[in-house]
């Protein structure tokens, strides 16, 4: 399958791209983690994009999606979860060019939860699972479940920035969903509550 995630930034996206990839055995394509990726590693990309990200926004749509579909076709040829791409109309046209989406899963939280869950959120360096120091803290202060690394807050998850990328997010994003439900894609959840209920809804809608 080739799926498309979308939603606000701290929708739950990546909690249930990892949970989909799990069930299904489907590489997950978190378009943060690629972009992070490269201004970690210093490359003239990877330094254009830094100056956008620190501002909670999301950067030239072309350069992003260039370095996004490169990825694709190199690493995930025989299908994919997309996470956090396309986020414009200009991402999804290109996408649709390359590849054959099945379903576009849109998930839906309000952006006082969103401004709540960003700020609290907790990330694995290892294996990028999430935490949340209210809702779901870790059994170990700053550490991973899962493998025990260590646990950090994005410099970028503080609610001054969260504002901006809600405000970009509603600009640019939301014209997606039109895109994908005129294709008849489109399958909207209600992302407000525990991250199993939402998982089977989205099993459920996936057949």
């Amino acid at each position: 399958m080739k799926l498309v995630l979308i939603g606000p930034p701290g929708s739950g996206k990546g909690t249930q791209a990892l949970k989909l990839k799990e069930q299904y055995g489907i590489p997950h394509l978190s378009s943060g983690d690629v972009l992070r990726a490269q201004v970690a590693a210093g490359t003239e990309f990877g330094k254009k994009i830094k100056v956008y990200m620190d501002r909670g926004e999301i950067g030239p749509a072309e350069l992003i999606t260039e370095v996004i579909l490169h990825h694709l076709g190199e690493n995930c040829p025989g299908g994919f979860i997309l996470d956090g791409f396309p986020r414009t109309l200009y991402q999804a046209d290109k996408l649709s060019g390359q590849h054959r989406i099945d379903a576009a899963l849109f998930i839906d939280v309000s952006e006082k939860e969103i401004t709540s869950r960003i700020t609290g959120r907790r990330i694995c360096r290892n294996c990028n699972r999430i935490f949340h120091v209210k809702t779901n803290p870790p059994k170990t202060a700053d550490r991973c479940d899962a493998c025990g690394s260590p646990l950090y807050h994005r410099p970028d998850d503080n609610e001054e920035t969260v504002v901006n990328r809600i405000r970009v997010y509603n600009d640019e994003t939301r014209p997606v969903l039109d895109f994908y439900n005129s294709a008849g894609l489109l399958r909207t959840i209600n992302g407000e509550r525990d991250t199993e209920v939402i998982f089977r809804e989205i099993v459920g809608l996936l057949g």
